[in-house]
């Protein structure tokens, strides 16, 4: 139990991917509809890391939609994920830094934000 105890109350870095939606002065590309941001951040748990990264997305003009946690390094490789070097060196700089990293971004166009939304031709 004091593994687990211990466990808690350290920072983690988590995997998250942000959907965000348009805003003035968002610095997404004119005609995009949105994007998606992959992104690191430490936090003791993901509901903290969840937090703070909305919370600096929104300061920096972002309008966060939706955010998929995708849990810590060791939880991923546990799924079966490959995680390159480059990725680590962004987690690990998270971690150092009890920061949030945008590792990716990706604007979105017309027809893909996501599957399911409008009709079928």
């Amino acid at each position: 139990m004091t593994q687990d105890k211990k466990k808690k109350t350290r920072q983690q870095v988590y995997t998250l991917l942000v959907q965000v939606g348009r805003k003035d002065g968002d610095g997404l590309p004119e005609d995009a509809t949105g994007g998606a941001l992959m992104i690191y951040a430490s936090g003791i748990d993901e509901a903290e890391a969840v937090r703070e990264t909305v919370a600096i997305l929104k300061q920096a003009d972002l309008n966060p939609l939706d955010v998929t946690g995708y849990g810590t390094v060791e939880e991923r490789e546990a799924q079966g994920h490959e995680i390159d070097g480059h990725e680590r060196g962004l987690m690990q700089r998270a971690l150092e830094e009890n920061s949030v990293v945008v590792a990716q971004m990706t604007p979105f166009f017309h027809g893909e934000e996501s599957e399911g939304e409008g009709t079928e031709h």
